[in-house]
């Protein structure tokens, strides 16, 4: 195959072009030049993020990314201009923003894919991410709720409904994705076995396919589908829940509540002497809080002054002075949105169990692992239902529970109470 470095006036100068030429091939240099000189932001932003292969999810996270963390730090600089002092000076200007370590190692991991990319396509001859260190990210303990906390949450969810959604997530260990795409077909009453093949995202209609909400995806996260057997109690409560409803093989076992949109609001104002006062505002006042003027020159957005000024407000409408709004509704398909499901039900119900960890919904699916190993359940059994991709993920799961240190400590008292009767 032959490549033409061009055309010149002698032949010196043609033989120091083609020598050139060919070291660059030796040194895999055969693309265009121009391509490197390219700023950041457009190659970025018109060639890498179109035609990055990923999820709608992924893709979502990477463009608010991109925007508020890489293209003001690289957007004006050429694609080849970009070293790895820049980068070392970037994730420097992050730390000292209290940008957190967890942050910054995601944001290297975007960066470096963009660049591994423009290596590979030859726009760039030098991968910039190479041997920049990242701040450490120490990960914590895991905090597992004990079944006696669970007890108590259980009891302060507000429905049966509600109830059931959580119990199942503490029995099967699914993510919150693949519990709300639970469908009737999915579980055999018969046998038991349930079957996790789909997984279902929230995200901006602009990163949906159809500009839609909520995006179903024909597999989990780990992408293999995954069968395993559920309690005979659990089943026979799924299977009421579906009859009752007269739910078909493909309706959701756990839909949206046409209504359920907003929080309960306060029904009884208390009243503001008990409450306190706001902190100061600019001009250095405070105000009673569940008042107007805390919400409107206090600029308090404490639940009790919001209940004030709505309850103000609903008054006003009444009376027909103020064009009442339509209620706002929800964008969705059936599927129950997690910010609403932990704003409205979730926290209430942990304030209400007055528990005294920080539990998420995600935690349910710890706790479902962490309970099956401190049960006695096979490392590898466990694995599987969970869909870990490496045995090393389920068994950080191994002694998470308070009393799991209780056999090494009785052990430690035999062996000093032993060594305590000799001495006597």
């Amino acid at each position: 195959m032959e490549r033409s470095a061009g055309t010149f006036s002698s032949k010196k100068d043609a033989d120091k072009e083609w020598q050139k030429a060919e070291a660059k091939v030796a040194e895999g240099r055969v693309g265009d030049p121009k391509r490197g000189r390219q700023p950041f932001e457009r190659y970025v932003l018109d060639t890498w993020l179109p035609n990055h292969e990923m999820e709608a999810t992924t893709r979502q996270k990477y463009t608010y990314a991109i925007h508020k963390h890489l293209v003001p730090e690289f957007g004006a600089l050429r694609m080849v201009d970009v070293l790895p002092e820049h980068v070392r000076q970037w994730v420097a200007t992050l730390k000292k923003n209290g940008v957190t370590p967890v942050t910054i190692k995601s944001l290297m991991v975007i960066l470096s894919a963009v660049f591994t990319t423009a290596l590979n396509d030859q726009v760039t001859y030098l991968h910039p991410c190479k041997g920049v260190k990242t701040p450490p990210v120490v990960p914590k303990p895991l905090t597992i709720i004990s079944p006696e906390q669970f007890g108590m949450l259980y009891d302060a969810l507000p429905d049966a409904d509600t109830q059931l959604l959580v119990e199942t997530s503490i029995e099967t260990g699914l993510r919150w994705g693949e519990l709300t795409e639970l469908r009737i077909k999915d579980l055999d009453f018969s046998t038991r076995i349930l079957t996790v093949c789909r997984a279902v995202v929230e995200v901006n209609p602009k990163f949906h396919p159809q500009g839609k909400r909520f995006l179903v995806k024909p597999y989990p996260k780990d992408k293999e589908w995954r069968r395993f057997k559920l309690s005979a109690q659990i089943v026979r409560k799924l299977q009421a829940h579906a009859r009752a409803r007269g739910l078909g093989r493909e309706s959701l076992f756990f839909e949206w509540k046409d209504g359920a949109n907003h929080p309960p609001r306060l029904q009884v104002l208390p009243n503001p002497d008990t409450l306190g006062f706001t902190e100061p505002n600019e001009a250095g006042r405070s105000y009673k809080h569940g008042t107007r003027t805390a919400y409107t020159t206090g600029k308090c957005r404490c639940e009790h002054c919001r209940a004030a000024f709505a309850a103000y407000r609903a008054e006003r409408r009444a009376k027909g002075k103020d064009n009442p709004r339509q209620p706002r509704t929800r964008d969705t398909d059936g599927h129950i949105p997690a910010d609403w499901f932990r704003k409205s039900v979730w926290r209430v119900a942990l304030e209400a169990a007055e528990l005294e960890i920080a539990v998420r919904i995600h935690d349910l699916r710890h706790a479902h692992a962490s309970w099956l190993l401190a049960g006695g359940a096979d490392l590898q059994v466990v694995k599987e239902r969970l869909g870990h991709a490496s045995i090393k993920t389920t068994e950080k799961y191994l002694h998470t529970l308070d009393d799991a240190d209780e056999t090494a400590l009785d052990a430690l008292a035999k062996i000093r109470n032993r060594k305590a009767r000799k001495s006597s």
